[in-house]
């Protein structure tokens, strides 16, 4: 797919996503390996990429990175990054179709029954990829607070936002990304099986499910398969392989020290690694009165970074 844009839009997410980088992106940068920048061909693997903050600042800002490989374990995101990178115009045609429709509806009671039918048909399978992509974004940017959620049988469940006039078709920034992702392999699967793609000089960049801090912070039920202490333990068995394979890897995850001074889980579990601590501010929270500045972890292993780093916390 050849996508000529006609406008300087800046690629960024094109979903509203619990957990996205993009306030951490200057002090996840200055952590990056000494070395990366002076290297002439990067390849750039995500496990984990969600909305896809890191991806498309680091293909913007690094144009040595050659090749660049994402995963992600929901099927319905990474049918919407296809569908981004392989098919714009059509997913262009689709939202403005769903953007017209949505907003002649001028009664909230009609539009939250339009939600609930297109919601409806989203989790009825099978839908042709345009219709799964359109879907998914339709829902996301007009659902309660951006989440993405899901129930035990797999059914997205989020009800319906209140909002006076959404954007539910951004034509500019579906193809700036879909130009940026033209060089990106893109996988469905579990996070090891990204390994198959170490070649040359490479960086992982991980962002999994947080481990939660309280029992209102988890949104890691965006699927129904949940990513438990267990997966967390995996998570690291891999990590510390990859790491003896001579990748380069940084990690971030939620610091349940911060909240708990006991829980060291973390803390014991990458002690073999550096480990910092960041500020950093949250935006989605079912309890608005917990957005706002905490501490997260960045986990690497390597010692020697290439910046500055400011808003650390030192315990």
């Amino acid at each position: 797919m050849i996508v000529q844009t006609m406008t300087r839009t800046k690629a960024k997410p094109f979903l509203k996503w619990a957990g996205g980088k993009t306030q951490l992106l200057p002090t996840i940068d200055s952590f990056l390996p000494e070395t990366f920048r002076n290297e002439d061909e990067v390849t750039y693997i995500e496990p984990f990429v969600g909305g896809g903050a890191m991806l498309f600042y680091m293909l913007q800002k690094y144009p040595n990175i050659k090749r660049a490989v994402i995963n992600d374990i929901n099927p319905h995101l990474v049918k919407t990054y296809s569908v981004i990178r392989d098919e714009p115009y059509l997913l262009i045609d689709a939202l403005n179709e769903l953007q017209t429709t949505f907003k002649v509806l001028e009664d909230y009671d009609k539009q939250k029954e339009l939600y609930l039918d297109i919601r409806s048909r989203f989790n009825q399978q099978p839908l042709t990829d345009i219709e799964e992509a359109s879907y998914m974004i339709f829902l996301n940017r007009t659902c309660f607070n951006g989440l993405y959620r899901e129930n035990s049988k797999g059914g997205f469940n989020v009800p319906f936002g209140r909002y006076s006039n959404p954007t539910i078709c951004d034509e500019d920034l579906i193809l700036a990304d879909s130009e940026l992702l033209q060089k990106v392999e893109i996988m469905n699967g579990d996070f090891s099986n990204t390994a198959e793609h170490i070649q040359g000089y490479t960086f992982f960049y991980f962002d999994p499910p947080y481990r939660p801090l309280d029992a209102t912070s988890s949104f890691n039920s965006y699927v129904k398969e949940s990513f438990d202490d267990n997966e967390q333990i995996r998570l690291k068995d891999f990590y510390s392989n990859i790491s003896d394979c001579g990748c380069y890897a940084m990690l971030s995850n939620s610091d349940c020290k911060g909240r708990n001074a006991e829980d060291d889980f973390f803390d014991r579990l990458y002690e073999a690694f550096f480990i910092e601590r960041v500020y950093a501010k949250r935006c989605i929270n079912a309890n608005a009165s917990k957005r706002g500045a905490l501490t997260e972890l960045l986990i690497r292993n390597y010692e020697n970074y290439q910046g500055e780093p400011t808003n650390l916390f030192n315990l």
